[in-house]
């Protein structure tokens, strides 16, 4: 009990001293349809960790649509340079991932449902105006390792616009 107290008082002090961000993709939300929050938190000037939710509201039959129906994404990024303004980071991510994929079997075509977990790496560059607002803009990929029915490759691609405080 005194090791989850103590930790649970590590994480608390840490997101209470430290630069947070909340963010919304409205890449995804234009064009594809799809919802995408991301929570991030600074651990130093040169790193940070966060977490995103995608949530797809595109119907599985429309032409262009990403694989996953939900993802769930913690990151960690490394920050290259130290200005303010204009950064450039690596990504190092691991992405929950649930949806259907198309079958074929026995001269039919089924949905198969999968979630699984994939790994994988990103770069961007983040713009963080004086008042707060920010965006950053930011590609990668990754590889689900774990099921044999979801798809080899996850994007991790997004235009975000958001708040730090």
């Amino acid at each position: 009990m005194k090791k989850i107290i103590i930790a649970f008082g590590l994480l608390v002090s840490s997101l209470g001293y430290s630069q947070q961000e909340i963010k919304l993709d409205i890449a995804d939300a234009l064009v594809i349809r799809s919802l995408e929050f991301s929570y991030e938190s600074y651990l130093s000037d040169e790193s940070s960790f966060g977490v995103s939710a995608l949530f797809n509201l595109a119907k599985q039959d429309v032409n262009f649509r990403y694989n996953e129906n939900m993802m769930i994404t913690p990151y960690y990024r490394h920050y290259f340079t130290s200005d303010y303004k204009w950064n450039f980071f690596g990504e190092g991510f691991l992405g929950i991932n649930s949806g259907k994929k198309e079958s074929i079997k026995d001269s039919g075509v089924y949905d198969v449902k999968y979630t699984d977990g994939a790994l994988g790496i990103a770069v961007g560059t983040k713009y963080v105006a004086e008042g707060g607002l920010m965006i950053d803009v930011y590609g990668g990929v990754g590889r689900n390792l774990f099921g044999s029915d979801s798809p080899v490759i996850v994007p991790r691609v997004g235009l975000n616009v958001g708040w730090r405080f």
